[in-house]
């Protein structure tokens, strides 16, 4: 089901989690001082092993084309931030060392890819040749942040269960559906509970931001130099909020808007994708050839929400034994809409499903839920969760569902729904939610260079800007790219390339309301 926070993981490197709708939000408590000694921590860097099945799996990651090798290494954080001497948690990093002289080296350029629930040990390697400039002067690091892969990661039901898990119906229709709707959530939820209790409590954003300040002192490096994607510009905010002094270089890109509500983040979710479905069905629509899945953008997008209604009641057979299910092939279509690099799978997609087979919107369906080609899953759905659960104080009910429904549907009428009854992710959760929208005000903090893309799906363009206002006068800096897709940097777009590389290469912080196209 949709989600406002993008993963940049597993398939084509994987990109989306298009995941429950839940607002990371949270009250920070002011960062306790020291670490139990932590930061005095030594690492131990050797060759990566093959990510297991909670990052994602597949091999280990191999050499960059000019030899650059990744390194794995561990570092101890408290379990619990609040209490650092009542036991450590595992937090797993990956490098790879700069590549530029050391004489002109910066430090390490820490990066999170989103979600919450990216495994950075999964991810940087599949991206790590679009930020070869930037490693002429940092090494590159990630890390799985806690509740995530090898750093404690949070497991809940079984990969049989997971199955049937997002195969149900997700948009109920009736009071039977309903039902079973809320039982699925309720068992879901249980089962994280009963596998993963011990971590859950200390899975909020602020943990994850304390846990940044450690790697950034383990690192040797005297401010911290960040690069924040989707989920990963929330946790920059926070990061700026609690130690605004250690900020160093920051980059966020794909910004979550800080100032919302769960409820105001799903509908504006639900305008960013109807948005681009609309502008994926102009441009199918404007092609010389024709569109072969309708004649016109209207054509196009009746015939999608007619796929989707017949779906509803008689599934067409997926990847065996699985059917494509409504809800699959809504998640599919949604995968498919993070990034205009991937339209032309959208429309195959769609060519197959009209003709009976399901397979490729299944497919899509399956990276955006962190499904691995073994059948396995990582935990990308159940870490979001956790994370966005432990953060997200608001708590609702399919009655408090039912009632906004015009109001999503009015945002989306193929989208809405389902963005809507993902606002019950969090119903019984173990773990209370501490606030409805993050502190990211960083008075005092260093230049922030804050990227909003006007077609961007998942963080609507408005987020960059309100992000801009939060973090307070002299620490953000906006740039906009108008273009299609999740993010900027990674879009290839010369402009914003070369904007963000002088600043993190030079300190060259553009000029505020600088614009790309």
């Amino acid at each position: 089901m949709p989600n406002r926070h993008r993963s940049r993981a597993t398939a084509l490197a994987a990109t989306a989690v298009f995941l429950s709708p839940l607002l990371t939000a949270f009250a920070p408590a002011p960062a306790p001082a020291g670490g139990g000694g932590l930061p005095l921590q030594k690492l131990k860097w050797k060759d990566c092993p093959a990510p297991s099945a909670l990052q994602g799996g597949g091999s280990a990651p191999s050499p960059l084309p000019n030899g650059g090798r990744w390194q794995c290494a561990t570092m101890k954080a408290p379990l619990n931030w609040n209490d650092p001497k009542s036991g450590t948690i595992d937090i797993a990093l990956i490098r790879v060392k700069a590549s530029g002289p050391p004489s002109k080296r910066l430090g390490s350029l820490i990066f999170n890819f989103g979600g919450p629930g990216a495994s950075g040990i999964g991810t940087l390697p599949g991206f790590a040749q679009d930020y070869e400039t930037l490693r002429t002067r940092y090494d590159l690091v990630s890390f799985d942040q806690r509740g995530v892969g090898r750093s404690a990661g949070v497991v809940c039901e079984s990969d049989r269960q997971l199955d049937a898990f997002f195969q149900q119906d997700a948009t109920p229709d009736n009071a039977t559906e309903q039902k079973a709707f809320v039982n699925n959530t309720k068992q879901f939820n249980k089962a994280c509970k009963a596998r993963s209790g011990k971590v859950l409590p200390h899975v909020r954003t602020t943990d994850a931001a304390r846990d940044m300040d450690l790697m950034r002192e383990v690192l040797g490096d005297a401010k911290l130099h960040y690069f924040g994607i989707s989920y990963g510009t929330e946790l920059g905010g926070v990061y700026a909020h609690l130690f605004p002094k250690n900020v160093g270089r920051a980059v966020f890109d794909a910004v979550v808007d800080p100032t919302e509500n769960p409820v105001q983040s799903s509908v504006g979710q639900a305008k960013g994708f109807q948005l681009a479905l609309d502008n994926y069905a102009r441009d199918c629509a404007s092609q010389s050839t024709g569109c072969p899945v309708g004649r016109t953008p209207q054509d196009i997008t009746k015939r999608i929400a007619k796929l989707l209604k017949d779906l509803d009641s008689k599934p067409i057979p997926g990847i065996s034994p699985r059917k494509l299910t409504q809800t699959a092939a809504t998640n599919g279509i949604a995968m498919a809409l993070y990034s205009k690099d991937y339209w032309g799978y959208l429309t195959e997609g769609l060519q197959q499903a009209y003709a009976g087979d399901g397979k490729e919107l299944m497919l899509l369906s399956d990276v955006l839920n962190g499904r691995n080609a073994d059948g396995t899953y990582s935990d990308l759905i159940p870490a979001l969760i956790a994370v966005n659960c432990a953060d997200d104080k608001p708590r609702y009910t399919a009655a408090d569902v039912k009632a906004r429904l015009p109001q999503f549907r009015a945002a989306s009428p193929l989208f809405g729904d389902f963005l809507a009854w993902g606002l019950l992710s969090c119903i019984d959760w173990p773990v209370p939610g501490v606030s409805n929208h993050p502190n990211v005000s960083a008075s005092g903090a260093a230049p922030i260079l804050v990227i909003g893309n006007t077609g961007d799906p998942a963080t609507p363009y408005s987020g960059a800007k309100n992000m801009v206002k939060a973090l307070g006068r002299g620490a953000g800096v906006e740039l906009t790219y108008k273009g299609q897709g999740h993010g900027a940097y990674d879009s290839g777009n010369e402009c914003v390339q070369k904007a963000v590389n002088r600043y993190l290469l030079d300190g060259k912080v553009p000029t505020a309301g600088t614009v790309c196209s």
